[in-house]
């Protein structure tokens, strides 16, 4: 039997508030013909004829023409195709079936209409041809090789420059930088994009942040500076760093703007058997805008290996990235980590089985969390936040800003720059002054709160 979603896991898929009301006026029988949801059975042709399954939902929506929309969705991306001309992902027929389904609309069955079955037998196929191509690597290393080297020598001219930059801006002084405005900011950032150092740039556009912006902002853009100018010497010492603390390497590397291909880790972690197969537990989902992509990070934390992951997916400027997991569930799955110094961010490589309801999970108190935080920190020094669990605990709003305080007494003050007021609030009124279990990251302006878990039930804030 399938573990049907919330309505508030449906709606999180949605690409903006419009396709949230649309959907919701389709989650009713009238308009649906054909429905249908469960386990069905796939032809698979990479294991000589066996059997396969997918975790489907189907069904038929009447709109403006003679033919009904083809709406069908693969439970386990998740994964959606509809014949309706809408550019938004998913369409409003998606959702509206979704929300269907979550509200027991929809009845299991194992006769999926060929057109369905289809569609989910071809995404299983083009799974099998990602993971030989991953297996057998580039098709030209030579090629791949010349590529490499020219990427290497783009972002090192681009180093360069950005030095150069720094030295003068803190020459000059930083008193006028509230003047100048974004302008100089953008140009280099603009620069580093073209020098293939896109991770320096989006550390540019969050320094330009910075002027301006509130008592203190010559010291935080003193210390952006800072932080991008040791980023600049660590990639002078790459060679000895490649030598003598590979992950340390990998960490600048990732940091300047390399991207590690998901390939070549699945291949290797195949090779070397590193996959880490653990029962997952959602800890929170936020999507954000990153340049003119929708990022949206998704952390796990693993029950017997005790790590903590976050994964992340990519969708285009008003879209919902494709991939969703439900906060507060669990499921059984591989993970292949990313190269670091201090490892968190990892690629979901295989699951085993659907989601499934998950109990909430143990904390610390604050102050092991600002140490393991300081721990996460002392491996890699560009570390901004890191991920936590707090038991126990109360947000509180104070004259000097909001603390989240443990049972001890101990405090950690909270990042307003990334919490909202309205979650703050939500927040202190779910606690009612009471110790609660919260996720959230904690870094060195403070905390933010993610989740939050209230009579056992996961609330995204």
């Amino acid at each position: 039997m399938l573990e049907r979603w919330t309505a508030d896991q449906v709606l999180r898929l949605a690409p903006d508030a419009a396709s949230q009301k649309a959907g919701s006026k389709l989650a009713a029988p009238g308009p649906w013909t054909g429905l249908g949801a469960g386990e069905i059975c796939l032809q698979d042709a990479g294991d000589e004829g066996g059997k396969a399954a997918k975790s489907g939902v189907w069904g038929l929506c009447k709109g403006s023409g003679a033919k009904a929309y083809r709406t069908v969705v693969d439970l386990e991306g998740p994964a959606w195709s509809c014949t309706c001309p809408s550019r938004k992902l998913p369409c409003k027929h998606t959702l509206g079936l979704l929300l269907l389904w979550s509200a027991d609309g929809v009845a299991e069955t194992a006769d999926a209409p060929d057109w369905a079955t289809t569609w989910l037998t071809g995404r299983q196929e083009r799974a099998k041809q990602r993971e030989t191509r991953q297996a057998n690597g580039p098709a030209d290393p030579v090629a791949a090789q010349r590529r490499a080297d020219e990427h290497a020598a783009k972002v090192a001219d681009g180093v360069d420059k950005l030095g150069r930059w720094l030295a003068d801006q803190v020459s000059t002084g930083l008193a006028g930088a509230d003047r100048t405005g974004y302008a100089p900011f953008e140009a280099m950032a603009a620069a580093m994009v073209d020098a293939q150092a896109k991770g320096l740039a989006r550390q540019l556009r969050h320094a330009a942040t910075r002027p301006g912006s509130g008592e203190g902002w010559p010291g935080h853009l003193l210390e952006d500076y800072a932080a991008m100018w040791l980023l600049l010497r660590a990639h002078d010492r790459l060679g000895a760093l490649d030598e003598n603390d590979a992950a340390l390497a990998a960490t600048v590397r990732t940091r300047l703007g390399w991207d590690q291909k998901t390939a070549d880790l699945v291949r290797r972690a195949a090779e070397q058997g590193s996959a880490v197969r653990d029962h997952w537990t959602v800890l929170g989902s936020r999507d954000s805008d990153d340049d003119k992509l929708t990022r949206r990070e998704i952390w796990l934390r693993g029950e017997k290996s005790g790590r903590t992951a976050v994964v992340m997916a990519f969708g285009s400027s008003g879209q919902a990235p494709p991939l969703a997991l439900p906060v507060g569930a669990r499921l059984e799955a591989d993970l292949v980590f990313h190269d670091a110094a201090a490892p968190l961010r990892a690629h979901l490589a295989e699951r085993h089985g659907p989601p499934e309801p998950a109990e909430v999970p143990a904390g610390c108190g604050a102050e092991a969390a600002a140490l393991a935080y300081a721990e996460a920190l002392r491996a890699e020094p560009w570390l901004e936040t890191w991920p936590v669990v707090l038991s126990d605990i109360a947000a509180v709003p104070d004259v000097l800003g909001w603390r989240v305080v443990s049972s001890d007494g101990f405090w950690l003050p909270v990042d307003r720059g990334r919490a909202h007021d309205d979650a703050l609030w939500r927040l202190a009124a779910m606690s009612g002054g009471a110790g609660m279990t919260v996720f959230g990251e904690y870094g060195a302006r403070g905390f933010a709160p993610v989740t939050a878990w209230h009579e056992g039930r996961a609330v995204p804030l």
